[in-house]
């Protein structure tokens, strides 16, 4: 083998290093970015959401209603007459529903944090480090 193809290997080498496929890239990307997390993140997230959302449709909503003259949060509205005679509802009472499936979300969230942190798998920036000199 001759010097020069040894440089050409050492070049078809380099390049082949350098080169990559889009796929690599890809997964690449998908490595650095934490996407694959994130799309699990987001799945989960989804499920618990539809769960909380039937907690507070099926069981805490009701289990309010049994006090409310309506009986039934999403019930709960104020009924205006506009300039035209027209009646405009407003549903308070299915925005306080949303506000109730919110705060749980929320909540359910920030436990699940707080666990998490408590076995090192997050880092909990509420945390103050020890800055030791």
């Amino acid at each position: 083998m001759s010097n020069d193809d040894i440089k050409k290997s050492e070049q078809n080498e380099e390049v082949l290093i350098v080169r990559k496929t889009l796929a690599q890239e890809f997964f690449d990307f998908l490595k650095t970015f934490g996407i694959i997390g994130l799309a699990l993140a987001f799945v989960v997230g989804q499920a618990a959401s539809g769960l909380v959302t039937s907690l507070v449709n099926d069981i805490v909503n009701p289990l309010i209603g049994l006090f409310l003259p309506a009986g039934n949060l999403d019930a709960m509205s104020a009924k205006m007459t506009n300039i035209s005679g027209e009646i405009t509802e407003f549903r308070y009472g299915h925005l306080i529903s949303k506000i109730i499936d919110f705060l749980i979300i929320a909540l359910v969230v920030f436990i699940a944090y707080k666990q998490l942190s408590r076995f090192k798998l997050v880092d909990d920036k509420t945390i103050p480090k020890n800055n030791s000199l």
